[in-house]
């Protein structure tokens, strides 16, 4: 196999394309337009399903009535237009059926911009559909890990029967990185036992996320949790640099952690012993490793391109076993790695707090109140 230049949403698309995708659903939304695009072309030379519907809210109900027959299917979309899709996110959770879904983050609240920004964290991360489900959550910071990861995401929809979100922000989607494909996999042919796919000559299937009998409902949402204590157990994943002897870390997924590893360079080279944890599956988080590394260091910052929505899970996992802080850039601007490592520095110099809120912190610094 060879690497060639790729732009990211395109490079997604074509990953989908040879994990064997046979249709997808979306609607146009910068900045993940050209995975659509992308796909319009490529899905019918192929023979394969391609619609543009006419919304979000459609485009995720092709894929639920789709994802029924056991087919690999997809959507795409970005912030806005993922939040209208969380009424059929929830509905293909609660029928339990495998999809994927890939979110290329834009500037929020509301419409927003089309800037890369990670405020997208919280809904996919801690579900905003509502009732109790979860889903599989990936986190690329390149377009190589973009394309290996899509075509995990679909492995691990069909292993345990959920929704797999590959969740970037729009600097990953829009940028070019050279990238090596996978090869195609084969269409499918057999069918699991929980599809629909025509009752000639069997019994009858069905599907559905409706328990109207609460004790039913129950059974169901129990029968979820333990299929998701199964994926907590054994799909965690994370890259960690400098750790070894780290007195200081930082933690930081996407895009932000792939600039805070220049900082973490440049500061290594300074002499500050600092590592980097960078979670790939944001859900499952890799708590373990969090906790190990509080225990560790003296001090640990939180890099994001929101107002700390990861931030809230590292304080929750550290429990205060050593100081957090936190440096976060909203609404579409990406740090730089010198901001990141001025942070770095702040850190180091110490003495850092255990008491008080960390996300007031950074506020007052970026609003000039300190």
């Amino acid at each position: 196999m060879t690497r060639e230049l790729w732009k990211g949403n395109n490079a997604i698309a074509e990953a989908a394309v040879r994990a064997g995708v046979a249709a997808y659903f979306g609607y146009p939304i910068t900045p993940q337009t050209e995975l659509l695009e992308y796909m319009s072309a490529r899905m019918p030379e192929l023979g394969r399903a391609f619609v543009q519907a006419e919304s979000e809210l459609a485009a995720v109900n092709m894929v639920y009535g789709a994802a029924c027959t056991g087919s690999r299917v997809m959507s795409s979309s970005s912030s806005p237009g993922v939040s209208l899709m969380m009424e059929g996110l929830s509905y293909i959770a609660g029928t339990e059926i495998p999809a994927v879904l890939v979110d290329v983050m834009r500037g929020g609240p509301g419409l927003g911009n089309i800037s890369p920004a990670q405020s997208d964290y919280n809904q996919i991360v801690h579900g905003g559909g509502h009732g109790d489900f979860n889903m599989i959550v990936l986190a690329p910071s390149s377009v190589q890990e973009s394309v290996d990861l899509t075509v995990l995401a679909f492995d691990l929809a069909e292993k345990y029967r959920s929704i797999c979100v590959v969740l970037l922000d729009g600097s990953i989607g829009q940028m070019m990185e050279p990238a090596e494909m996978p090869p195609f996999q084969p269409m499918r042919t057999v069918y699991p036992d929980w599809a629909v796919t025509g009752a000639d000559g069997r019994e009858r299937r069905f599907l559905s996320s409706i328990y109207l009998d609460p004790p039913q409902e129950e059974q169901a949402n129990l029968r979820m949790l333990r299929r998701w204590q199964e994926v907590v157990a054994n799909e965690v994943r994370y890259k960690s640099y400098f750790m070894d002897d780290a007195k200081f870390a930082v933690v930081g997924f996407g895009s932000t952690g792939r600039v805070a590893l220049s900082a973490v360079r440049t500061a290594r080279a300074e002499g500050i012993p600092v590592g980097l944890i960078r979670p790939i599956t944001l859900n499952p988080f890799p708590e373990q490793v969090v906790v190990e590394a509080a225990k560790q260091v003296d001090g640990m910052l939180v890099v994001e391109m929101n107002m700390g929505q990861m931030l809230d899970d590292v304080l929750r996992i550290s429990k205060g076993q050593t100081p957090v802080e936190f440096y976060g850039r909203p609404g579409g601007i990406m740090p730089l790695p010198d901001e990141i490592l001025n942070e770095i520095h702040r850190m180091a110099e110490g003495p850092l707090p255990l008491d008080g809120n960390p996300r007031v912190r950074w506020l007052d610094r970026m609003t000039g109140l300190n």
